[in-house]
C-alpha cells in the first residue's frame, strides 16, 4: 500500500536542469481504503505534545563499498553509478538532478523541504550516496530538510521481447518504530512521459523500495490508470503489502525489479536480496492501461521523505520521539538489460549526421554511441532527420529506436545506397511508446530517421538508433576498422560469452570487454600469463581483431583461435605491443578467440576496454 509523490516538472526546466528545479503545486492525495484520518489525528496529538529537542541519530560505522555486480546471466549492464565521489561532495549534475522544493508540492502530505545542500545530499567518500533528514527547533511537524534526486537520463526500459532490471544496494535509515515515526525512504522510478506532461499515474510509477516509520519492511507497488480508483485502485496502487525486511535498517540489502516484456502476460517482478517476493501480471489490468504505464522508458529516483499520508496510515509521524539525522545510504545503483539477440548493432560508432542539433551537448553521434544516457536532440521544428552511414551496403533485418520523452510522433525509417535517393521501409505514426522495435527487410548503406511530427514542443530527442543485419556481397569499406580489406565482415564478439583466467575484482569481469561499452573493462590479476577468450557461438572465419587497451596493456601476447576451446592455434603474436587501440588483421577459423597475454607493460594486470572479433 502506498501513495505516491507525483510533482510534475515545468517542461522548460526539464530540458536544461542541472540543479534546483522549479516546481508547480499539485493537490494533496488521500490514502484510499486506509485508516489515514485516525493516523493524522494521532500525529497531530504527538505534534502538539512536542517540546524537547530531538537527539541526533547515531552515525553508522563506515562500510566498505561493494562493487557494482556483474550482470545476471543473459543480461548486460546498461548503466550504473557506484557513488565514488569525495567525502561531503555533491552529486555529478550531468548524471543526477536535485529534486528540490517543499514536500507539500509532491501531493503526498510530506512535510520536509528537499534541498541540494551537502548537509542533506552527499557522497561520503566511502562509496555511498547519503540522503539525510535533519530537524531544527522544537516542533516535530516543522523545520525538516532532506534530499531527493533523480537521474537526468530517462531512457531505462525494456524493448518488446526484452527485460530490464533496476537494482540498488541500500541501507535504510537506522531508526526503529520507537524513534523513526514519519521516516519514508524510497527507491522508485517514474515513466519518462511524465517529463513532457503525460499525467500521473497513467504514465506509470514503479516503487521498488518503500518503508515507513522504521518498521524494517519493504513495500513494492505499481501506480497506473487514473488518479482515483480505476483499474489500479489508486491512490493505493497495485502493491505487495508489507513484506518483512529483517536487518534492513542496520545493513545493506539489495532491492530490485524486473520489467519483463519477453513473457506473456508481461510481468513486473520484485526482489529482496535476490529472492522474488511479489509479481504483477499485465492481465491484472486492461491492455491500454498497462502499455501506457509500463511499456516505455523510466527514470530512477531516491528520496527520504518525512511525514505524509503513507506514514500516517501506519501510526503517523514525525512526533516528539522522532530522531533527527537518520540517513538513507545507497551503495550502488545499476540498470541491466536482456534484449532479443539480433546480432551485432551495425550502427554503433558509425558516422552520424542530422538536419540540426539543439546544441553542442546533443550531437547526432550521441544516437549511435551505444550509451542510453546520451542523446541527440534536434531543433524545435518539423521536419527533422538523423542518418547513419554504415560504411557499406547491408541487408538490414531489424531496428530498435529508443526515444527520450520528447519523441517523434510520426517518422519513417528510410534506406539509401548513395545517401541521396531514399526508400521508406517503415513508418510509425503517432505511437505513444518511446521504445520502438521492428523487423525490417531492407538494403542500404545509409539509414535515416525522417521525423515529420513531434510529441512535444521540444525537438526530436533520441537516445539510440540500433540497426542489425549482414553485409551484402562485396562492397566492404577500407576505412572500416573491422574490415580494412573491403569484403563482407561483421562484429562477431559483442554480447557473446566471455571468460578469463582471472579478474582483478568483481568490477572488472570478462563480459565487460565484449559489452560494447568503452566505459567498462576487464582487468586481470597482477601476474603473467593471463588470457581473455570469447565464445562466438559457432565457427567463423576470422579476419580482424581490435584490442582497445586501458593504460595497463599487454606488451607480449598472442591472438589464438580454437574449434573446441581447448586446442589453440596462434594467428598473431607480438612482444612489442603498443597499447591504445590495436587493429590486427588475422587469418583463421574458430568458434573461440582469445588474447593470451605473456608479459605486461605495467605492474598491474591486463586491462581491455573492448575485445572485438570481426569475420564472417
Amino acid at each position: 500500500m502506498s501513495i505516491r509523490r507525483k510533482r510534475l516538472r515545468m517542461p522548460h526546466v526539464r530540458r536544461f536542469a542541472v540543479g534546483l528545479l522549479a516546481v508547480g503545486a499539485t493537490a494533496a492525495v488521500t490514502l484510499a481504503g486506509t485508516p489515514s484520518a485516525s493516523a493524522d489525528q494521532t500525529a497531530a496529538t504527538h505534534r502538539a505534545a512536542a517540546s524537547a529537542v530531538q537527539p541526533a541519530a547515531a552515525k553508522p560505522a563506515a562500510v566498505q563499498p561493494a562493487a557494482v555486480p556483474a550482470p545476471p546471466a543473459g543480461f548486460s549492464t546498461t548503466w550504473s553509478d557506484d557513488f565514488n565521489g569525495a567525502a561531503n561532495a555533491g552529486l555529478n549534475t550531468d548524471t543526477w538532478r536535485y529534486d528540490a522544493g517543499a514536500g507539500w508540492t509532491f501531493g503526498t502530505g510530506e512535510i520536509e523541504t528537499m534541498t541540494n545542500s551537502t548537509s542533506n545530499v552527499y557522497t561520503d567518500g566511502n562509496g555511498h550516496l547519503v540522503l539525510k533528514a535533519l530537524h531544527t527547533g522544537t516542533d516535530p511537524a516543522a523545520n525538516w530538510t532532506s534530499g531527493r534526486v533523480e537521474t537526468q537520463a530517462d531512457g531505462f526500459g525494456a524493448p518488446p521481447g526484452g527485460v530490464v532490471r533496476m537494482q540498488a544496494s541500500i541501507q535504510q535509515p537506522n531508526v526503529s518504530t520507537a524513534n523513526g515515526a514519519g521516516y519514508w525512504p524510497a527507491f522508485w522510478m517514474l515513466g519518462s512521459p511524465l517529463r513532457v506532461g503525460d499525467p500521473w499515474p497513467g504514465s506509470g510509477e514503479v516503487d521498488i523500495l518503500e518503508d515507513i516509520n522504521g518498521r524494517s519492511s519493504v513495500f513494492g507497488t505499481l501506480h497506473c490508470g487514473v488518479g482515483s480508483g480505476g483499474p489500479c485502485n489508486e491512490t493505493t496502487g497495485i502493491g505487495s503489502g508489507e513484506h518483512a525486511c529483517s536487518g534492513c535498517q542496520t545493513g545493506y540489502h539489495t532491492y530490485a525489479v524486473e520489467l519483463d516484456r519477453s513473457t506473456s502476460p508481461e510481468q513486473i517482478r520484485y526482489y529482496l536480496d535476490g529472492a522474488q517476493y511479489f509479481t504483477i501480471n499485465s492481465n491484472q489490468v486492461d491492455a491500454a492501461t498497462w502499455a501506457h504505464a509500463v511499456d516505455h522508458s523510466f527514470y530512477i529516483i531516491f528520496d527520504l521523505a518525512i511525514g505524509g499520508g503513507f506514514p500516517a496510515a501506519f501510526g503517523g509521524g514525525p512526533n516528539a520521539a522522532t530522531v533527527s539525522g537518520g540517513q538513507m545510504n545507497v551503495d550502488y545503483v545499476a540498470v541491466y538489460n536482456k534484449n532479443p539477440d539480433h546480432g551485432a548493432n551495425i550502427a554503433k560508432g558509425k558516422p552520424t549526421t542530422s538536419s540540426s542539433n539543439e546544441s553542442a551537448l546533443f550531437p547526432a553521434s550521441n544516437a549511435t554511441d551505444g550509451d542510453v544516457t546520451t542523446r541527440w536532440s534536434s531543433g524545435f521544428s518539423d521536419p527533422q532527420w538523423l542518418q547513419v552511414d554504415l560504411g557499406q551496403n547491408y541487408n538490414i533485418n531489424h531496428a530498435t529506436v529508443t526515444w527520450e520523452a520528447a519523441a517523434s510522433s510520426a517518422y519513417q525509417l528510410q534506406t539509401s545506397t548513395d545517401g541521396t535517393n531514399w526508400t521508406t521501409v517503415y513508418s510509425n505514426n503517432n505511437s505513444p511508446l518511446d521504445i520502438q522495435d521492428t523487423s525490417l527487410n531492407a538494403t542500404g548503406r545509409y539509414v535515416r530517421i525522417n521525423s515529420t511530427a513531434r510529441t512535444s514542443q521540444y525537438g526530436n530527442s533520441l537516445y539510440e538508433l540500433a540497426l542489425y543485419g549482414t553485409p551484402t556481397s562485396g562492397g566492404g569499406d577500407p576505412g572500416d576498422p573491422g574490415n580494412p580489406g573491403g569484403g563482407p565482415t561483421s562484429l562477431l564478439s559483442q554480447g557473446k560469452t566471455a571468460t578469463a583466467s582471472s579478474s582483478e575484482n568483481g568490477s572488472f569481469t570478462a563480459p565487460m570487454a565484449v559489452d560494447g561499452n568503452t566505459g567498462t573493462r576487464w582487468s586481470s590479476g597482477f601476474s603473467d600469463p593471463q588470457w581473455l577468450q570469447v565464445d562466438l557461438g559457432a565457427s567463423h572465419t576470422i579476419s580482424q581483431v581490435v584490442l582497445n587497451w586501458e593504460a595497463a596493456y599487454g606488451k607480449a601476447f598472442q591472438i589464438q583461435t580454437s574449434a573446441n576451446g581447448t586446442n589453440w592455434t596462434t594467428v598473431y603474436s607480438t612482444t612489442t605491443g603498443t597499447g591504445g587501440i590495436q587493429t590486427i588483421p588475422v587469418t583463421g577459423t574458430g568458434r573461440y578467440v582469445r588474447m593470451n597475454g605473456t608479459a605486461r607493460s605495467t605492474q598491474y594486470g591486463y586491462s581491455l576496454w573492448e575485445f572485438q572479433v570481426y569475420g564472417s
